[in-house]
């Protein structure tokens, strides 16, 4: 086949989807009727949620087509905040403490800014308090530490993120080994990922993309334990630590990268798969074993004239074909992406419990 090239990404773009509430039903433990031949499979699904009770059933067909559930990020986000806003309050009240987040950005990039903006209305919905520091894009890299060690000091500060891309003339890794475990809310530094690695050692924190890619699977019922899995993509930031997660919740997994050869064969086996490396419709129908369910980091522009912005967004996996084969799958926009911030503000409020010793 043609050769592909690989480059992970993470998503933090929204849109309005129909809400679907929290699965409860595995997505793998449904009682099939079975047949001897290719008819229509069909299903019942309980939805609910944890404060309300909420049942109805759609019908899932399951055979050589499909329609897949969409796995809303939007609705199941709301639901985390709405959990994190009700956890602060109770710890403000309680111990008259609140989380604080601070954010680091250097230079003026647009979409850096905007993600950082984002970031700060999510970090105010919630009732986080939010900081920031904005450096010139020719600031020293020693100037950046200053503004790191600070935060690291402060002890009304609980979470540090430092945005990047970071300009070139500075070094990342140096930059981000500075922020404090304990404050290291992106989940970046090499001891949280080195303890995420080990069996029978904790992460203080997760990295936000792939936590939220487990907690969408989580909450909509799917089980992972013997499953198999497929992780597109291998970096740092996604690829790696959402394939060790995966492994924690006892599935059987594998990594598809540049250099894998006859990655559709691989990915075809899969139960779970989650895309992120960043190149639009790659994955497409014949990639995808029929009841799959698929999370889609990916987020890629591809020109679109009937579009007012001359482009649309769309993610790694072809998403026509995945609804006909699939039996859930993420959309793009509105599926991982939001996940990635309230996972932010999940990381946050977890080590300001964890500073307060508040259970």
């Amino acid at each position: 086949m043609a050769s592909m090239i690989f480059s992970d990404c993470s998503s933090s773009t929204t849109a309005h989807l129909l809400p679907l509430d929290r699965m409860r039903t595995s997505v793998f433990g449904f009682r099939q009727s079975v047949s001897l031949h290719s008819r229509v499979k069909k299903f019942s699904l309980s939805f609910g949620t944890q404060r309300k009770h909420l049942s109805s059933t759609v019908t899932v067909a399951m055979a050589t087509v499909t329609n897949a559930n969409v796995i809303d990020g939007k609705s199941i986000a709301k639901q985390v905040r709405d959990e994190i806003t009700s956890e602060i309050s109770r710890m403000k009240s309680a111990i008259n403490v609140v989380p604080g987040l601070a954010v680091i950005l250097v230079g003026d990039r647009k979409d850096s800014s905007t993600y950082v903006r984002n970031k700060k209305k999510a970090c105010e919905a919630v009732g986080i308090n939010s900081y920031e520091v904005h450096l010139p894009e020719d600031s020293t890299e020693s100037e950046v530490l200053k503004s790191i060690l600070n935060f690291n000091d402060d002890p009304s500060v609980h979470g540090i993120l430092v945005q990047l891309p970071l300009p070139s003339h500075m070094n990342e890794e140096n930059v981000l080994n500075a922020v404090s475990i304990e404050k290291d809310v992106d989940g970046f530094h090499p001891l949280n990922i080195g303890r995420l690695a080990m069996r029978g050692r904790e992460p203080l924190f997760v990295p936000c993309t792939p936590k939220g890619c487990i907690e969408l699977l989580h909450r909509y019922g799917v089980e992972i334990k013997g499953k198999r899995a497929v992780v597109i993509g291998r970096s740092n930031i996604v690829g790696m630590p959402a394939a060790l997660l995966l492994q924690r919740e006892d599935a059987t997994v594998s990594i598809v990268h540049s250099r894998t050869k006859n990655p559709d064969e691989i990915t075809r086996q899969a139960d779970i798969i989650i895309s992120a490396v960043g190149q639009p419709n790659m994955v497409r129908g014949s990639w995808i074993k029929p009841g799959a369910v698929i999370i889609d980091v990916g987020i890629n522009p591809v020109e679109d004239t009937k579009n007012p912005r001359g482009y649309r967004l769309v993610g790694d996996v072809c998403y026509e074909d995945a609804c006909k084969i699939a039996a859930a799958v993420t959309p793009v926009p509105g599926g991982v992406g939001p996940m990635t911030i309230a996972m932010l503000l999940s990381n946050t409020l977890i080590s300001a419990k964890r500073a307060h010793n508040f259970k």
